[in-house]
């Protein structure tokens, strides 16, 4: 019997973006804060590699044993996905030996609000 649990896809009105649209009016220090470590996470290409593992892996979540093949050591590896969660763009679940990631539920969704034209 599995444990899984099947998160609900958000659709784009039932998101909260972090900050309004880049065009709409110039962020505030608070929000510009909060987006910037979100793309300083990401900025690296390595982090990049792993969260776009994450986000596209079957029933959107992945075990760190399916997506840690990204070039560096397992060492390296945990302390990209805890750069990642720090910026808040993934949660994790420890499940026995081996800790699960998936992308925070409207992360995606937030940050193409924010990008839009």
């Amino acid at each position: 019997m599995s444990n899984t649990k099947v998160l609900p896809l958000l659709e784009p009105e039932d998101t909260v973006p972090c900050c309004p649209p880049l065009n709409e009016r110039p962020l505030t220090e608070e929000e510009a804060v909060r987006t910037a470590a979100m793309f300083k996470a990401l900025g690296d290409p390595v982090r990049l590699r792993l969260f776009s593992s994450v986000a596209s892996h079957e029933g959107g979540e992945a075990c760190v044993c399916d997506i840690s093949d990204v070039g560096v050591s397992q060492p390296t590896v945990s302390h990209h996905l805890k750069k990642l969660k720090e910026a808040g763009l993934l949660t994790s679940e420890r499940r026995g030996t081996w800790v699960y990631y998936r992308v925070e539920p409207s992360v995606i969704a937030a940050m193409g609000q924010l990008l839009r034209p």
